[in-house]
């Protein structure tokens, strides 16, 4: 959600702001439902007072023995109460309008995000790592993945479309690769680990900025639930409502969870594979933190999600997202892609977004800096720690050897119970 009071008070930057995100002007717009909403909540507001007023006055005439005077103010009361739902209305009206118009707009971009219309105007930071030299033609994982239990016709028959079923040493390595994310997020970068719902109520979808924009986007179920998109949803909303104590260090928070997302989109796109599932699994890094902060600790998130890829040995970039490609409640965003040997391409495997305070108002997280009586809006960051498909993906395309066995990284060993190398079945 959008400060009122910035666009109030600078209208032209406001406007400006969202013109790199590729949207039109609407601040004008904004001010003349706020000054309405104002308005119809000071008539109502006086005329509750006078109402309040009168009605007193009502009992010290009456004790004075003033009938005529006593009338006079009752009927004044009356016209007060008839006069009073317009006034009510009308400010009910116009805030459910500004309140609307504000929810569909995205978040403002930092003033250092590059401008641009698509993910080809995005811009790369930096690489790490060496790509792999074949020789032989590496396959891509959609073709390797049948021979190693990748089953993508029984999860077709099961629940359709973008549904896998893993079966043996490699359902072994997507749990390990979980595990691993887990272990070194939490004992080695300070993460507290969650086991947050997977189900969520309105109000946490809409604190994070994924209703209304997104709602055909996931699934909801019969009794008006949502599935999650990702455990940023409970992870960031747990803190909705609350005055946290000085944040001298950030809140950080991560966990292992099912993710659901139907994709409507991104219809056609990535239909081949287990790239892009209604169903997958993700760890999610979040963070709680000061708004003088937010800045160090995006690097920090991101470099959290990169150490994953370096321990895994696989060749990644990463890019800073230009704000045509940048996500809805995103004010920066890093996206780290993961060399893809099959495919010959760079894919996404993690994204790393500062929401600034946007979704902090949606959702009325605050917290009270040591010594001040005044509270102040959190930022929040969240990123994927990794993507867990998507990096079983990587390593299959990445580790793949000539007769389509897939040998398992090192820093996993610990996980597979001695499994050195995942073996075609047939």
């Amino acid at each position: 959600m959008h400060d009122i009071a910035f666009i109030r008070a600078n209208p032209q930057a406001f406007d400006a702001a969202l013109a790199r995100r590729g949207a039109k002007p609407v601040a004008d717009t904004i001010v003349a439902l706020d000054a309405k909403k104002r308005e119809a909540t000071t008539r109502v507001q006086q005329a509750q007072s006078r109402r309040n007023d009168a009605s007193k006055a009502i009992g010290q005439a009456m004790g004075q023995g003033d009938k005529e005077k006593a009338e006079a103010l009752k009927a004044e009361v009356a016209e007060i109460k008839a006069g009073m739902p317009e006034w009510e209305a009308a400010a009910a009206e116009a805030g459910a309008e500004l309140d609307d118009m504000l929810a569909r707009l995205p978040n403002l971009p930092a003033e250092d995000v590059p401008e641009g219309a698509d993910e080809n105007d995005n811009v790369e930071i930096h690489q790490w790592g060496d790509r792999r030299e074949f020789d032989f033609e590496p396959k891509e994982h959609a073709d390797l993945g049948p021979a190693l239990g990748m089953d993508f016709e029984t999860g077709a028959k099961l629940s359709g479309a973008r549904f896998t079923f893993l079966r043996g040493d490699i359902a072994r390595l997507h749990r390990a690769l979980a595990q691993f994310m887990l272990d070194k997020q939490t004992r080695e970068n300070g993460y507290t680990e969650c086991n947050p719902p997977v189900l969520v109520g309105d109000d946490a979808m809409y604190g994070t900025d994924k209703l209304p924009k997104f709602a055909e986007d996931s699934f909801r179920t019969t009794d008006d639930r949502w599935l999650v998109p990702t455990s940023e949803v409970p992870l960031t909303y747990s803190v909705a409502g609350e005055i946290l104590p000085d944040l001298v260090e950030p809140i950080r928070m991560t966990a292992h969870t099912l993710c659901f997302r139907s994709e409507a989109g991104s219809a056609g796109r990535d239909t081949r594979g287990f790239i892009r599932q209604h169903q997958f699994e993700k760890v999610e890094l979040v963070s709680i933190c000061r708004p003088e902060d937010s800045e160090a600790e995006h690097e920090r998130m991101t470099k959290c999600a990169e150490g994953i890829l370096e321990a895994l040995n696989l060749p990644y970039r990463r890019m800073l997202l230009c704000t045509g490609d940048m996500g809805f409640g995103a004010r920066k965003t890093y996206d780290l892609e993961v060399w893809l040997p099959g495919q010959g391409a760079w894919r996404e495997i993690s994204s790393c977004s500062n929401t600034g305070d946007f979704q902090a108002r949606r959702m009325n997280a605050r917290y009270r800096p040591e010594g001040e009586k005044k509270t102040v809006f959190v930022h929040t960051l969240n990123g994927s720690g990794l993507a867990v498909g998507r990096t079983l993906v990587a390593v299959m395309e990445n580790y793949q050897q000539a007769d389509g066995s897939v040998t398992v990284p090192e820093a996993l060993a610990p996980y597979m119970g001695g499994i050195a190398k995942l073996e075609p079945l047939s």
